[in-house]
């Protein structure tokens, strides 16, 4: 053989071997992306599927599904108002607990609406928000199913006031706020 095929044969074994590295590492690096967008939903989507693969294919789809949503952010106005809405309903979290539950639930799918994601049922919520939202996600769902069951009086106030707390984590995520305001709606840290 001469030395340009030899250098010819060589070039082809390194791009093959290159190849063959760039299509082991993809599945990694496509796990690596989809864990660190959607944190801890990932473990749990994986918990409940069959394989990886099925896990991830549904990730991906909650990403393109969510690609097409015309969402917003809210303007001044409007986290002000959401925000009074949310001081209220903390107030009457004191005198009713249960209606406290229902009305922040009530909120959270009204904020939701007016972001732009689509609010036909529970578990398509649920996986709208879990790509821009997944951090809170775990404790909607918990103060979500805590407040299904204050309705059927199966709850203590503790648990309830735990769900309001949750809720209010994902509250403040979709809103865009710190969660925390005073009586007037105003963020109780630019509060001097």
């Amino acid at each position: 053989m001469s030395g340009a095929m030899t250098t010819v044969v060589i070039i082809i074994l390194v791009i093959a071997a290159v190849v063959v590295i760039a299509l082991a590492l993809l599945p990694r690096m496509r796990s690596r992306k989809l864990r660190e967008r959607f944190g801890p939903e990932y473990d749990r989507t994986l918990e409940q599927a069959d394989s990886r693969r099925e896990a991830e294919r549904e990730l991906t789809e909650r990403e393109k599904r969510h690609s097409q949503l015309r969402l917003r952010e809210l303007g001044d106005d409007e986290k002000r108002r959401y925000t009074m809405q949310w001081a209220h309903v903390q107030e009457q979290f004191i005198d009713d607990p249960a209606r406290a539950l229902d009305n922040a639930d009530r909120l959270l799918t009204l904020a939701m609406a007016d972001r732009g994601y689509p609010t036909e049922g529970y578990d398509q919520q649920v996986a709208d928000l879990s790509v821009e939202h997944a951090r809170p996600l775990a404790e909607y769902r918990r103060a979500h199913e805590i407040a299904g069951r204050a309705g059927r009086g199966e709850v203590s106030t503790e648990d309830m006031r735990a769900a309001i707390v949750d809720y209010r984590q994902l509250f403040a995520d979709l809103v865009g706020v710190n969660g925390d305001t005073t009586r007037d709606g105003r963020h109780a840290t630019t509060e001097k």
